[in-house]
């Protein structure tokens, strides 16, 4: 007798049906997982339905698959792709501009849809944090202007969730592109239209110098415009002579093609093979530095991070901070620790190792003269002694060709639980991806001092010259090498439980200096975790710089890595909304959620196809770039909390 099918099945076949009926195909695939909503090719994916569906929870996921499968149905590619801007934060407008159109379609079209594309938007302000931004260092002006956008093309008020962050930039967004916005809903049915007259917006907010070269209509028409044989001119004539309706030079010759993927909008580079080296015990030549590939200097507005000294900064083996006795004592005490929670972080190494070994495609060569003895084939040592010896050997596989690097935020607001939580899962992450072959590196960052240290002295007696920079002493500690084994290494990260030192935290030197570190390695595959709990804070540099010094920092950073280079980042935020600086991102709402959040995402990275390769496809076929699963829930602008 055939099992009756539960409320969550039924929904989940209602949800299936309505999604292909929106994106007007029947191939259209949906899956169902502890992710956020994604989008990839024909294939979208959608959180689990809660066991008690409530009103509130049937409208937002249908609010997230509406959104998606309008998104199939309204959404051309290769048209989004050939007037791409090149700056971040121009990218970051360009994509809320095209998904703002794509929505108000059907929220226009449908009340039903409009009704449940508001339950999911609520859901994306809270879990945000809008309602705790209270000024505009922190309010990002592309999720203001996604808002915006949203309450011109549809006259729907944004949700109160998010009315703080929109007011915000209510004022200068309508003085400075407030005509432009009025042409984008004359556009809306029109995707290239709207997309031209997209730029001229991302052109009145005074990012214009990121927007690159003008597209080429050729690359949609597949007819050569007229004068196409002529040198590209000079970008600021083209300012000059944008007509008042926003017509497009179709003059405009584009320098580059840039490719994206298709929801991360990352620029595709080769991976670059150096061999240079980092700062550790690592076998290479001292005196060079890592290449970044494409790496991009400077911000396109000028802003120019600076450093005071770096005379007291301090790049340091774990052991070097304190003698093996107190070590050894210290790793007993974080012992003492993972034996209460042994239950729980087993089953968690143990669900990530059934998971990456279900990845190793595992083969072998047989009738080998060396190798490993093949005991099956024993007895063709007597019947067959002229036949090859009875060895074999596995081939090797991608897979292990990889390296993971863990960076811990040893600041002070970690100390606690956080801080213990922390060093048990990089415990476990190293031990159980040392199983599979997987090397793994284990990195710290704080300072020396609070409130500047050694640098802040050196500043006052040179007088106290006008904007110094970052004014503190950095520490950066080596917990493990990705060479060492987990053995060697294993009394090192008891040093997390040392008093005293966790301090201030200056995350973007700290994430490039760890970035540097992959970049180093000959590994083909190169994955970057952060985990922190706050936004950077070093109140010696805020006290002489602006307020969101280390902050812009840091998010130039993270976009430099994200959109130019082979590593692959993601993040972890314990009770702290990093999703407003990462793209791959999850934020946990206490630290005993952090070993699942660690396996879960770890695991979805392996599942997908390498970074490296996917710049590589890109780079070989820059005009057509080949579209790219989506990053983990959704990716673009963050991932859903662990609830």
């Amino acid at each position: 007798m055939a099992s009756k099918e539960t409320p969550q099945d039924v929904f989940k076949r209602v949800i299936t049906h309505t999604a292909r009926a929106l994106s007007r195909t029947e191939e259209v695939e949906v899956s169902f997982s502890a992710d956020g909503p994604s989008v990839s090719g024909n294939r979208i994916g959608l959180p689990h339905p809660a066991r008690a569906l409530g009103e509130q929870e049937v409208s937002r996921l249908r609010g997230h698959a509406d959104a998606a499968a309008l998104r199939l149905a309204h959404h051309d590619l290769a048209a989004h792709n050939a007037a791409m801007p090149e700056g971040p934060r121009a990218r970051a407008l360009y994509e809320v501009a095209e998904k703002a159109r794509i929505e108000a379609i059907g929220a226009l079209a449908m009340p039903g849809v409009a009704q449940n594309l508001t339950a999911a938007l609520v859901e994306t302000c809270e879990k945000k944090g809008y309602a705790r931004m209270m000024d505009r260092q922190t309010a990002p002006l592309a999720d203001a202007l996604g808002l915006l956008l949203r309450e011109r093309l549809t006259g729907l008020a944004p949700p109160e969730s998010g009315r703080g962050i929109a007011d915000l930039w209510r004022d200068e967004v309508q003085a400075k592109a407030g005509e432009t916005i009025d042409r984008l809903i004359e556009r809306l049915g029109d995707q290239k239209a709207f997309a031209e007259v997209t730029r001229d917006l991302i052109r009145d907010l005074d990012l214009g110098d990121e927007l690159g070269a003008e597209p080429d209509p050729s690359d949609e028409d597949g007819e050569e415009p007229d004068g196409a044989d002529q040198p590209p001119p000079d970008p600021s004539q083209n300012e000059d002579q944008q007509e008042e309706g926003g017509e497009q030079q179709e003059d405009t010759q584009r320098g580059e093609s840039q490719g994206s993927e298709q929801e991360d909008v990352q620029v595709r580079v080769e991976a670059d093979d150096s061999d240079a080296p980092d700062d550790d015990d690592s076998e290479v030549d001292e005196g060079t530095t890592p290449v970044r590939p494409n790496f991009k200097p400077g911000d396109g507005d000028g802003f120019a991070y600076k450093i005071y000294t770096k005379a007291f900064d301090e790049t340091v083996g774990a052991e070097d901070l304190c003698d093996g006795e107190e070590l050894a004592r210290l790793r007993s005490y974080l012992d003492a620790q993972l034996t209460q929670l042994q239950g729980v972080v087993g089953r968690l190494a143990n669900r990530l190792q059934r998971r990456l070994m279900a990845q190793q495609n595992r083969s072998w060569q047989f009738d080998l003269e060396e190798g490993v003895l093949d005991v099956a084939r024993l007895s063709r040592v007597v019947t067959e002694p002229l036949a090859p010896l009875t060895f074999k050997m596995e081939d090797d596989t991608n897979f292990r060709d990889t390296v993971v690097t863990l960076l811990l935020d040893n600041s002070g607001s970690m100390r606690g639980r956080p801080i213990m939580i922390a060093a048990i899962c990089a415990d476990i992450l190293a031990r159980t991806l040392e199983r599979c072959g997987v090397k793994t590196e284990i990195l710290g960052f704080t300072t020396k001092a609070w409130k500047g240290g050694q640098s802040r002295d050196s500043w006052m007696k040179a007088g106290k010259p006008a904007n110094p920079g970052r004014l503190n002493d950095l520490r950066h500690i080596i917990y493990k090498s990705a060479d060492a084994p987990w053995r060697r290494a294993r009394r090192n990260l008891g040093l997390m439980m040392r008093e005293g030192l966790l301090k201030e935290n200056i995350d973007g030197e700290a994430l490039d200096w760890a970035h540097d570190r992959l970049l180093a390695r000959p590994e083909q595959r190169r994955i970057l975790m952060v985990i922190s709990d706050g936004a950077p804070v070093d109140d010696s540099t805020l006290s002489v710089n602006s307020g969101a010094y280390l902050e812009r920092h840091l998010r130039d950073t993270i976009a430099k890595i994200q959109d130019y280079s082979p590593v692959e980042l993601i993040a972890i935020g314990i009770g702290h909304d990093v999703t407003r600086y990462y793209r791959r991102a999850v934020t946990i709402v206490d630290a005993e959620q952090l070993g699942g959040a660690i396996v879960d995402k770890l695991a979805e990275l392996f599942e997908e196809e390498p970074k490296a390769s996917k710049m590589a496809r890109g780079k070989s076929s820059p005009t057509k770039p080949t579209p790219a699963p989506a990053a983990m829930g959704g990716g673009r602008l963050g991932s859903r909390p662990v609830r």
